[in-house]
Order: structure tokens, then sequence, then C-alpha cells
């Protein structure tokens, strides 16, 4: 069995799991999020915690018995603590500002760059060159960061773009005469 799906998790103070035929829903102060159930898995709920195991003795049963788990588990993080992304700015006159569910970003072009957020993403911005990115679901939050960060990814002879704040830039040494 597989070792992730092995650990039970814990349902925390003020997080509800209803388990359906063919879902899992899971509501917190944060949100509700839903994910489908795969019939190779099965799913109980008892006194505060939930298990998972493969519904039969094959392989993909087993792999797929940890994937689950791990996505309920991040998903019971989320609704009750949330997930945060934190992008920093690195080049002169490099900002961003965020306005309501719109993040602004000047970033070297010759016009702002502005992204709406996706329902249930937040966007903040506590000093100019910092954004951070806050929502319940883990996969969106990174989806989101990982596309605030391409509109001007660091570049390695200087470093400047937008990064993550425990992002290693490495830095090329420039050409020699």
């Amino acid at each position: 069995m597989s070792r992730v799906a092995k650990a039970a998790i814990a349902i925390p103070q003020g997080v509800e799991v209803a388990i359906g035929q063919d879902s899992i829903s899971v509501k917190g102060a944060l949100g509700t999020l839903s994910l489908p159930l795969n019939p190779r898995v099965t799913v109980k709920q008892d006194a505060g915690k939930l298990t998972f195991a493969p519904a039969d003795a094959t392989r993909e049963s087993d792999a797929l018995s940890g994937t689950v788990r791990q996505l309920v588990n991040n998903m019971v993080i989320g609704v009750s603590k949330g997930f945060e992304r934190k992008l920093t700015l690195v080049g002169v006159g490099y900002k961003a500002a965020a306005q309501g569910n719109k993040l602004n970003i000047n970033v070297g072009y010759s016009h702002p760059v502005e992204i709406e957020m996706p329902a249930g993403i937040k966007a903040e911005t506590p000093t100019p060159t910092e954004i951070l990115i806050k929502g319940a679901d883990r996969q969106r939050v990174g989806q989101v960061a990982a596309e605030v960060r391409a509109v001007r990814p660091p570049e390695p002879y200087k470093g400047k773009g937008i990064r993550y704040a425990d992002e290693k830039v490495v830095i090329k040494e420039t050409k020699k005469k």
C-alpha cells in the first residue's frame, strides 16, 4: 500500500467533509472545495479522521490512493488555513499594485500589465515590489503565481524580473573580450 495513503487525515475544528457517491466535498472558513472520486479508491470517515485505501490490489489503485489522499489533505488545509505564494519584483522602476480583483504590474514594458484574478484568489501588495497571492485551492494559487511570474521571468544576466520569494536566480558571467 502507498506510504502516503497509510497516513490518516485529521479533520480540524470548523471543517466539514461530505463524501458522496462520486465526489468528496470539504467546507471550511475559507470556502468549499470538491474533488471527483475515482472508483479505485475507497474513502472512509470515522472519529474525525479520513482514511484512504485502494479498492483492489492493482498498482494503479495503490498509487491513486496516495494521490487522492494528498489532494484531499490539500483541500482540508486550504479551507482551514489557506495557501499563499509570495513573489518579488527585482528591477529599477518595477512595481505592482492590487486594485480589487485586478493586479497592475509595471515591469519595463511600454504599458502596465493588468491581470484579473480568478474567483477565490486574492492578490495583495504589502510593498510595491512584493506580491502575495492567496487562496484556498493550492493548485490555482500556484497556477496564478506562475502566470504572474511569466509576465517578466528573471533574466540570467542582471536578475531583473518577477521571481518567487524563495527562488534563487543563478547570474551568468558576462562575455569577456
